[in-house]
């Protein structure tokens, strides 16, 4: 990787070995995700030459249509991201171990820590211009109530993914730091938008009328519509030198409170809210004795605290920081992008 401050690249030049009249060669790890395939998708319509780096053996029906160039390789392996790298001006590190209950601390650390530093270490071997890697908002565990947390807010994980996806952060700043790396981090709020199955669950539970609040709806969340943190991705990779070493925390409008946030799914739907809602403790402490039976077998438990926690945890911030430094703004309100997602799944038959 090129050492911004270090480095002056000859007339005509970009980092990598590309001249400027090519299109740029970007990396995207994890590729075949639901954020790695829209970034693809979006950089391609850039003019970006894309690699898209995928496990062997991995789904990769969301890459369908991507006129990308596809290679295997894993974060665990270095000769595999010595091959994804090779050539590339650009990286964007999106491939992660997202949470599950089922998973240990070891395996956490391997993947969201380990892997950055592997792919982090190939990048700077083949003279990668800039890493853009992506983190969680996570890392800050629970923000205080009325409180816009930001870039300065202290680290606070609560469990084995956010700790790994702190100290994956921790390490990428720390080489753009002392090593002089061009690495930039961002921190997506709670992604959400056509594509991502993830949310199906909780929309078929407001749609089925079968969803009900845990505890008083008042806790504020941020959320980011896919098609804007693809773009922010490239915003914060043509930033330059001035977001080498920088953080920044990505969000679209709001926040809101999940009586808001949920009611507004709820009016897409054309279906009430139930009014009902349940208190938190004894649904915490049921978590925690779903968790206690299966966890010794490897088994992911029907309810957990962590899912609790989506309930009870603030997560509300301050994005001036993007908005100065690499001009992020969000295009796509929670309304509409709501809207676009439920639409998204009754194309699709989910719903």
């Amino acid at each position: 990787m090129r050492q911004h401050g270090r480095h002056s690249w000859g007339e005509g030049e970009r980092p990598g070995g590309v001249t400027m009249g090519e299109a740029v060669k970007v990396l995207v790890t994890g590729a075949n995700g639901f954020v790695g395939s829209r970034l693809a998708q979006y950089l391609l319509g850039q003019g970006c030459a894309v690699r898209g780096m995928v496990r062997p053996g991995s789904d990769r029906s969301l890459m369908e249509g991507l006129t990308c160039e596809i290679v295997e390789g894993d974060v665990r392996d270095r000769e595999s991201l010595d091959r994804a790298v090779a050539g590339c001006e650009k990286v964007f590190h999106i491939a992660a171990l997202f949470r599950k209950t089922a998973f240990g601390e070891d395996i956490f650390k391997e993947v969201n820590v380990r892997g950055v530093d592997n792919v982090l270490d190939a990048a700077a071997a083949a003279g990668v211009g800039h890493v853009v890697h992506c983190s969680t908002i996570g890392v800050l565990g629970s923000i205080k109530p009325n409180v816009l947390a930001d870039e300065r807010t202290p680290y606070a994980p609560s469990d084995a993914y956010q700790r790994s996806k702190m100290e994956g952060e921790q390490l990428a700043l720390k080489r753009a730091k002392e090593k002089f790396e061009p690495i930039t981090v961002i921190r997506p709020a709670m992604i959400y938008g056509p594509g991502d199955l993830r949310w199906l669950k909780l929309f078929r539970g407001i749609a089925r009328r079968q969803f009900v609040m845990i505890g008083s709806g008042r806790t504020l969340c941020h959320y980011i519509y896919i098609d804007d943190l693809v773009r922010a991705f490239w915003l914060a990779a043509q930033a330059g030198p001035k977001g080498y070493g920088q953080v920044y925390t990505i969000a679209g409008d709001g926040p809101y409170s999940l009586n808001k946030a949920f009611g507004e799914i709820a009016d897409a739907i054309g279906k009430p809210l139930w009014p009902v809602k349940i208190p938190v403790a004894p649904v915490y402490y049921a978590g925690a004795l779903c968790e206690a039976i299966c966890h010794p077998f490897g088994i992911e438990p029907p309810l957990y605290r962590r899912r609790v926690g989506m309930f009870t945890h603030n997560r509300s911030f301050n994005c001036q920081k993007a908005q100065k430094e690499i001009g992020f703004t969000p295009e796509v309100p929670w309304r509409d992008g709501v809207r676009r997602t439920l639409a998204w799944y009754r194309e699709k038959g989910l719903l």
